[in-house]
């Protein structure tokens, strides 16, 4: 697979095309805007741009302002940042009164690097998918951002977008089919499914090649809609393979794992493995080499489903 665009340069870019297309959107960040990528937006809409600066709390509580007085509102900055510092706000300025805010937490993962734990948002999904109304989704590169971005914007209640800092591999080369709350098959099989989102998407097609190689046919799924789940695809992995692999870049509590978990045991439980941080904040390092040293590879997710044989 060809290396892409960032995820959050993805999200930028397609959110400055919102903007032309409806001039009731409007965008505030928490002074991180050349980061997250929503300077693209500044440059052509300055007028409905807001840089709130560091201060996430109050900028969640703004775009609340902003949707509850009829606005489309787009909040972002990185996150650890909007989703750890603001949850508060957001759990009630955003979600209970169910306004159309969509969140967006860049630099996600601990493929951020060097700049450490304190910045690296690793329980973002979790808090997310703990706020009644939200819609999660965590898109695997740069076609399916695109789509993601459109997706939301055509819907009215809150949701939260995950992106993350590294350039990306091309999953979709083709265009991608997203509809929010259906998984894509990227590969059938018979054997075992691989599930995962995000930056594991591309390692579970590699982990899938291995597999094969192994004699062993994997079913690959893009679940990039953790809230609502596809409790379809999940119940016919189950049915159909009998045994299932999760792979995530967040902590193995509470984000797509724990969904997929409590889908497959509600339908039909099947032996699962889980690719994901175990209970550990990570270090400063190199992208790839962290994702190496806390298991988030295609190394593993191979692992993961010979250890199901």
């Amino acid at each position: 697979m060809k290396l892409g665009k960032s995820v959050r340069e993805a999200f930028g870019l397609a959110l400055a095309q919102l903007g032309e297309a409806d001039p009731n959107i409007v965008v505030v960040d928490g002074d991180v805007h050349n980061s997250t990528r929503t300077d693209y937006f500044a440059k052509k809409f300055p007028e409905r741009f807001f840089n709130v600066g560091i201060a996430e709390s109050n900028m969640v509580g703004i775009a609340g302002g902003l949707a509850s007085s009829g606005k489309r509102v787009w909040a972002a900055s990185f996150a650890a940042f909007i989703m750890c510092n603001a949850y508060d706000q957001l759990r009630m300025s955003v979600a209970f009164p169910g306004l159309d805010v969509k969140v967006v937490g860049t630099h996600a993962g601990i493929s951020i690097g060097e700049d450490g734990p304190s910045q690296m948002g690793i329980e973002d999904v979790s808090l997310a998918c703990s706020l009644p109304g939200f819609t999660v989704v965590v898109p695997a590169d740069e076609p399916s951002t695109y789509k993601a971005v459109q997706a939301l914007a055509s819907i009215r209640t809150p949701a939260y977008l995950r992106a993350g800092r590294p350039n990306v591999p091309v999953v979709y080369e083709n265009g991608c089919d997203f509809h929010l709350g259906k998984a894509i098959m990227l590969r059938p099989g018979k054997d075992v499914t691989l599930i995962a989102n995000g930056l594991l998407v591309a390692a579970a097609l590699e982990a899938a090649d291995q597999l094969k190689g192994k004699g062993i046919d994997a079913r690959v799924l893009d679940m990039h809609t953790v809230k609502p789940l596809d409790d379809a695809a999940v119940l016919a992995a189950a049915r159909e393979n009998g045994r299932i692999v999760v792979a995530e870049e967040h902590l193995l509590h509470g984000g797509l794992g724990s969904a997929v978990a409590l889908s497959a045991g509600r339908q039909h439980p099947v032996p699962m493995r889980f690719v994901a941080l175990v209970d550990t904040f990570a270090e400063s390092g190199k992208p790839e080499e962290l994702l190496a040293k806390y298991g988030l590879t295609a190394k593993e997710i191979v692992k993961a489903a010979l250890s199901l044989n």
